[in-house]
């Protein structure tokens, strides 16, 4: 059992750190103000290996493993929530393809996604199934060289700006095993997108709904075999869990090391705020929470990378905590400063907004809950 970081590791956790302080956090406020979507941001990110950070070398990925991720977009969300969490969308959806997908496949895609020259989204959600992704309603009925689909997503980060749509439709039967994996892409007849989402926070990325009306997709598009989608989807959605945790984490850290910095320069009553013991207590609370979840992620993100058959109940754990803690701790940071942290002026009042969607989706914690409860009760 290691808890230091190596070499490598450090190496990748300190240019994401810098490139979070260069790219991102001067610009967080007025992305979010604006809902403005940073592509080229997000290219620059690309040219770091952070695009395809799971792929395979050989079209142009990093080959690092979850761990290495899961230190990476916790340093790269100390920058800005928002956009490190949509690189972690794009990557699970180019990973799913890399894993999953034939060489025609990967050689198709995953060059140009590894420079986000195609910018890639994820489409599982639908209007009337959310946390009962089995459930899913959009059909793809094959007809000849094509399928034919027709249904929506909902909640799709990038759509409408995403060129690669990696989506769960429904091919056979009722329920997981009817549903397969097929790769849609920006401009195909039939597809289309909904009005942009008026969001509470991760502003600085696109969110709509994704439209299929007897949308033809080529056959060749299809991912595995027909009928493995819900697997596909779920294997996916355990690193997923992975890195939306690990970016609640880093923003969290951010709002606790302002809270530090805010805390020796304010004073009330003739004293700065740090000689308060109440504040002092509830700092300590909040570091020792970030420190536990941290140390949860990172074993469930050892699991995930060694397939442990307890990997799923973990990365469930992991984020259901990891997230929690996150918004919780960014919430106290906002009231240490009181009504300052309100004001826009001041990052909290973001990165709690910004959080508090990391504990709905990717599964919601409630849903984590029944994960694990499940794997508990197996014996």
């Amino acid at each position: 059992m290691r808890f230091e970081l190596g070499e490598d590791q450090q190496a990748f956790q300190d240019m994401a750190r810098a490139f979070a302080a260069e790219e991102l956090a001067p610009f967080a406020a007025d992305w979010d103000r604006n809902a403005f979507f940073p592509v080229e941001t997000l290219r620059k990110a690309a040219a770091l290996g952070l695009a395809g950070i799971y792929v395979k070398e050989d079209v142009g990925g990093s080959a690092l493993t979850r761990l290495d991720a899961a230190l990476v977009f916790e340093a790269l969300s100390a920058g800005c929530t928002s956009t490190a969490a949509f690189l972690s969308i794009h990557n699970m959806a180019s990973w799913m393809i890399d894993t999953f997908g034939d060489e025609t496949q990967r050689r198709k895609w995953l060059p140009r996604l590894t420079t986000m020259e195609l910018i890639a989204s994820y489409c599982l959600t639908e209007p009337s199934s959310g946390s009962d992704a089995a459930s899913l309603r959009t059909r793809a009925v094959r007809d000849g060289d094509h399928y034919v689909l027709n249904g929506s997503k909902a909640f799709i980060s990038g759509a409408g700006a995403s060129d690669v749509y990696v989506c769960m439709v429904r091919t056979g039967e009722a329920g997981a095993k009817g549903i397969s994996c097929l790769v849609v892409e920006k401009g195909m007849p039939g597809l289309s997108f909904g009005a942009p989402e008026k969001k509470m926070g991760w502003n600085s990325q696109p969110t709509a709904q994704v439209i299929f009306e007897d949308c033809r997709v080529p056959a060749a598009n299809l991912i595995g075999g027909e009928g493995e989608g819900f697997k596909i989807a779920m294997m996916g959605l355990d690193g997923g869990r992975l890195n939306i945790g690990a970016c609640a984490l880093g923003t969290a850290r951010a709002a606790l090391d302002r809270a530090k910095a805010y805390l020796g320069e304010r004073q009330q009553f003739g004293k700065p705020l740090a000689s308060f013991q109440a504040l002092q207590f509830k700092l300590a609370d909040m570091a020792t929470e970030l420190e536990a979840a941290r140390l949860l992620l990172l074993q469930a993100a050892t699991k995930v990378d060694a397939k442990t058959p307890d990997a799923t109940m973990h990365a469930a754990m992991a984020k259901r905590f990891a997230t929690d803690v996150g918004f919780s701790v960014a919430n106290e940071a906002l009231q240490i400063h009181g009504g300052y942290g309100y004001l826009n002026d001041f990052p909290l009042e973001r990165h709690v907004r910004d959080l508090r969607v990391h504990q709905i989706l990717e599964g919601t914690n409630e849903i984590m809950r029944v994960i694990i409860a499940r794997e508990l009760l197996k014996s």
